[in-house]
């Protein structure tokens, strides 16, 4: 089928800081780089990789092209905190020594990226989306960062977010330093949270790919607002060490891309033990396999679930898309019908989230910092969290294991389940959210969120069409503990029979 092409909206500018509405898309001209046509701005990794050992471009060339879009269309959706251009042209003239040399580090040789600011990068401030910290430097670079460089990547931006990951309790768009994240696909609505930068900024063609983190939902969120593929690792899959941390038992980092298999190179990049995060697992892992059924026996069939009633109060477009995609997976994969384990997925998930993140941030109060939060509902919202007893946290811990056991029991015979992502397409910037979700809700994929967060598995978004305004849907795969790359092995089965992951976008591609 043909890439899936977008009506005009409504769009957002902030022109010297007054609001003015457009009917249209972006239509903001950035520079071009000599050789590096349009076409790149929705590449996926390989295919960059391919031009660049073509010698069609450089390294450099490639980085001042991302730059150029990085600063010229970031502004408007919010989508960047600092621009890290003297690093990455440093960072890009070394990959391309390195290939003349003969040296190739592997599939993201090259290629520009950023990250959510709350990953610590030596000699550029890292500010979790937060007044307080907007001029404040780490000066280390984190675990992931580290990671990237060693693979070659080039860092071109750290990416906005909502402040403190969203700890304090935010209830809205406008709940960072940077303003609200905006949504490419539509500016007058939402990126997602927390990872609001990295969706956009991935969503928008900006980046190639990002690294983003999630808590409950930070990843998934802004993948299926802003229509990226977005993977969740299983818990103590990827450091943390030098990362913000808002619930230690629960955060985790993970990429966004264009497409499942990129998500899978990334990852590759980036996983692995570490000796500076005693959360990490020490596990290994590999990307691709070296056994890829995929590529074996492309006739291999999968077995997947799905929850019963999971997209009964669904908007209709995303109901609609979901069993659609459905019938899409039934050309290789078994489809049965089930229900989650009776747990408090969702409430224990709350309880373990809020309870750690008022110990990492009472200090806020104590300093008076909460004062500098950009939304008012963060001004006071870490109180209630500081106030729950102890021993609803411990009870949420002595559960916790006997949920892992269950879900990983109620997964063992598949080999992933599929819901929507989320219920409804990205929300309106210009009012509650509430507003826009009223009437559509689906208490299984908000337990499924639940159960993601409290027991650590894994979860890949990936796009499945659009919806109400013409805005991205997602299709959620969850699996058991560190079952990765069977996510991603199926994700890529999808994506090679559909095109909801080449579509781009009439403003900015």
């Amino acid at each position: 089928m043909p890439a899936l092409r977008l009506s005009y909206h409504s769009v957002l500018y902030l022109c010297v800081g007054v609001l003015v509405v457009h009917e249209g898309p972006i239509v903001q001209q950035v520079a071009t780089v000599p050789n590096i046509p349009e076409s790149l701005v929705f590449a996926s990794v390989r295919q960059i990789g391919k031009h660049i050992r073509a010698g069609e471009f450089s390294c450099v060339e490639l980085a001042e092209f991302f730059l150029d879009r990085l600063k010229s269309l970031g502004p408007k959706l919010n989508a960047v905190v600092t621009v890290t251009e003297e690093l990455a042209m440093r960072q890009a003239k070394n990959a391309d020594r390195e290939l003349k040399s003969g040296t190739d580090r592997g599939p993201l040789h090259g290629i520009p990226y950023g990250v959510k600011d709350l990953l610590a990068t030596k000699d550029v401030p890292t500010t979790w989306g937060a007044a307080p910290f907007r001029d404040r430097i780490i000066d280390a670079d984190s675990t992931v960062v580290a990671r990237l460089n060693d693979a070659g990547a080039v860092l071109i931006g750290k990416l906005a977010m909502v402040e403190i990951a969203g700890g304090l309790g935010y209830r809205q768009a406008n709940a960072s330093f940077t303003g609200p994240g905006l949504n490419p696909w539509d500016t007058s609505r939402w990126a997602g949270g927390s990872s609001s930068g990295p969706g956009s900024a991935v969503g928008g063609g900006l980046v190639p790919f990002a690294i983003g983190s999630e808590t409950w939902g930070s990843i998934m969120t802004p993948a299926g607002f802003c229509g990226v593929s977005g993977l969740r690792p299983t818990y103590g899959r990827v450091s943390r060490h030098g990362a913000m941390a808002l619930a230690w038992t629960v955060d985790k980092l993970g990429p966004m891309c264009r497409t499942a298999d990129d998500c899978g190179i990334v990852l590759n990049a980036i996983a692995g033990s570490d000796h500076a995060d005693d959360s990490c697992a020490d596990r290994s892992y590999e990307y691709p396999p070296k056994e890829n059924p995929v590529e074996k026996d492309a006739s291999q069939r999968y077995k997947l679930a799905t929850l019963k009633d999971a997209a009964k109060s669904v908007q209709p477009e995303v109901r609609s898309n979901y069993e659609s995609s459905l019938d899409v997976l039934r050309e290789f994969c078994e489809i049965e019908e089930v229900e989650l384990p009776d747990f408090p997925w969702a409430a224990v998930a709350s309880t373990l989230i809020s309870c750690e993140s008022a110990a990492a941030f009472e200090g806020l109060i104590t300093t008076g910092d909460i004062w500098e939060m950009t939304a008012e509902e963060d001004h006071w919202g870490i109180h209630s969290s500081l106030v729950i007893p102890a021993k609803d946290y411990i009870n949420a811990m002595r559960i916790r294991p006997k949920m892992q056991r269950a879900i990983d029991e109620f997964l063992k015979p598949f080999e992933a389940v599929v819901t929507p992502t989320l219920a409804t397409t990205a929300y309106p910037n210009d009012r509650p959210w509430s507003e826009h979700r009223r009437g559509f809700h689906s208490s299984q994929i908000t337990d499924l969120g639940g159960a993601g967060a409290s027991t650590g598995i894994p979860a890949l978004s990936i796009p499945n069409g659009l919806g109400e305004g013409g805005l991205p849907t997602g299709l959620q795969l969850a699996g058991r503990a560190f079952s990765e790359n069977k996510l991603i092995e199926i994700a890529n089965r999808y994506q090679a029979v559909t095109d909801f992951h080449k579509a781009t976008l009439p403003a900015l591609g």
